[in-house]
């Protein structure tokens, strides 16, 4: 299959790329600056410069490709309103190209939605959340395809998709503001819990999402349902020497932003209806594992 990625170069991207080429499939992957490009083609993919801005570009490799997977995100946490905008339009114009032919189209989103939606209980696929939370809108839209003929499908993956890429995610966020402060934060009693998957798994999850999910179905790349997050917090301060300190949910906002708001939520997520529609089956290390194996802290 020829399939068209987007965030090609980013860290669960790349993996998703080599994931593809290794099964047999042929890669376009966007790529915004030169040091993107010459990852992708150095990966043996095929290049398409261009940003997710360029609705044309967006829409002509869509158009010509076999399949799409949309990986790329404007992570400002400064303006989540407006990331999310830009990624409405990217996935309604890749989507339009797609229109009545049938083939797959995977769009990413994010689990952290499903705290505020199930309240602390269990969320699964079946979960509905608030259309005005973050990237709901492009989930609304994708999932709207599957009644024009396009085999669309959303990815909510867990707020900590971890392993050695991972450079600019939450958890290194997370690290850097304990090496800078001296505190590793956790938000109360710190028994909310964050869900986890390596980004080897996720990248799997990806190609068998490809290949078979259901049209408009919603997955889950989620290993661990849910982490306490004062554990995380206790693992980043066991690894820098720094305390593990509780703070209130405005501090966490206050110091971390977005990302302090997420630290504060209670999202334990399963994605036992994930695993038996395409027999996925997470297999990578877990989170405190790769945090206790100290390639975060290099």
């Amino acid at each position: 299959m020829r399939v068209f990625v987007t965030g090609a170069s980013g860290h669960i991207g790349s993996l998703v790329v080599r994931e593809l080429l290794d099964n047999g499939h042929q890669v376009t992957g966007l790529a915004r600056s030169d040091a993107g490009a010459e990852s992708v083609r150095s990966a043996g993919a095929r290049v398409v410069r261009g940003t997710l801005d360029d609705l044309d570009v967006l829409a002509e490799a869509a158009g010509e490709a076999d399949g799409v997977i949309h990986l790329a995100f404007k992570h400002d946490f400064t303006d989540y309103a407006a990331a999310g905008e830009t990624d409405l339009r990217a996935v309604k114009a890749m989507g339009a190209a797609l229109v009545g032919s049938g083939k797959p189209f995977i769009v990413t989103s994010g689990t952290a939605a499903l705290g505020v939606a199930a309240r602390g209980v269990t969320a699964t696929e079946e979960t509905e959340v608030p259309a005005d939370l973050p990237r709901v809108a492009s989930e609304l839209a994708t999932v709207a395809l599957a009644d024009q003929e396009v085999r669309a499908s959303v990815i909510r993956l867990a707020p900590t998709v971890h392993g050695i890429t991972d450079r600019k995610g939450f958890i290194p966020t997370l690290i850097e503001h304990a090496r800078t402060t001296g505190r590793a934060i956790y938000v109360g009693d710190g028994a909310n819990r964050w869900p986890a998957v390596h980004n080897l798994d996720a990248a799997r999850l990806y190609r068998l999402a490809l290949e078979s999910a259901p049209a408009g179905s919603r997955l889950h790349g989620v290993a661990e349902e849910g982490i306490p997050f004062r554990d995380i917090a206790e693992a980043i301060g066991k690894r820098l020497d720094v305390q593990a300190v509780s703070v209130t949910a405005e501090e966490a906002s206050a110091q971390l932003g977005f990302i302090g708001w997420i630290a504060s939520l209670d999202s334990p997520t399963s994605s036992a209806i994930t695993q038996r529609v395409l027999g996925w089956t997470p297999q990578h290390p877990t989170l405190l594992e790769d945090l206790s194996d100290g390639h975060y802290f290099a």
